[in-house]
């Protein structure tokens, strides 16, 4: 059994990623343990005004989040592209919690901090209103190259897999029904 938490980083309160995060967790929560985290629903100022010269104390929903992720055994991350990469407001919630000495700590004399959130993994699900190739291949990625190198791999979350569901915008009910089962058969394979 795992512990899991799933991340619906969408900050509306009604999305098709809140759809792919409650089946994502209904599935897991049959052999797993499992938490689920709505964007929409934390409090928080998503500014890191002072970057890291000074320590800001964080709002409850931020300390919850940060004990959500030293909880975690696996990060399931689900999220939309907006203007090519993260909302502002999960890109915000990292920014406030993904500190040093939470996510990494610099070390004297060494170019590369040590990753402090080792023994982790993720798996993503990316969302967009265009054709998933179009984007991976012809805009960058840039989502995917900000998630698993520049955030999880850089605080020692061994990502697993990404999934990309597009163009939701115009999709069937059909297709969308199809990307639900993808991803509750996912939530079933958790190891």
């Amino acid at each position: 059994m795992k512990k899991v938490l799933v991340i619906n980083a969408n900050p509306k309160s009604q999305s098709f990623c809140k759809s792919l995060a409650d089946s994502y967790t209904l599935e897991a929560a049959l052999t797993h343990e499992v938490k689920q985290l709505d964007v929409s629903d934390m409090k928080f100022d998503i500014s890191l005004d002072c970057g890291y010269e000074r320590a800001a104390s964080l709002e409850p929903d931020l300390q919850y989040f940060q004990e959500l992720v030293l909880w975690a055994e696996h990060i399931v991350i689900i999220t939309p592209v907006w203007w090519g990469t993260l909302p502002a407001k999960f890109k915000g919630l990292i920014d406030r919690t993904f500190l040093p000495n939470f996510a990494f700590k610099y070390v004297a004399g060494k170019a590369f901090p040590e990753k402090l959130l080792l023994g982790r993994h993720s798996e993503l699900y990316i969302t967009l209103d265009t054709p998933p190739f179009w984007y991976k291949y012809l805009k960058g990625n840039a989502i995917y190259k900000q998630l698993k190198t520049s955030i999880l791999d850089f605080s020692g979350i061994k990502n697993r897999s990404t999934t990309y569901f597009g163009p939701v915008v115009g999709s069937s009910f059909k297709t969308r029904q199809n990307w639900l089962s993808r991803v509750s058969k996912r939530a079933g394979q958790i190891r």
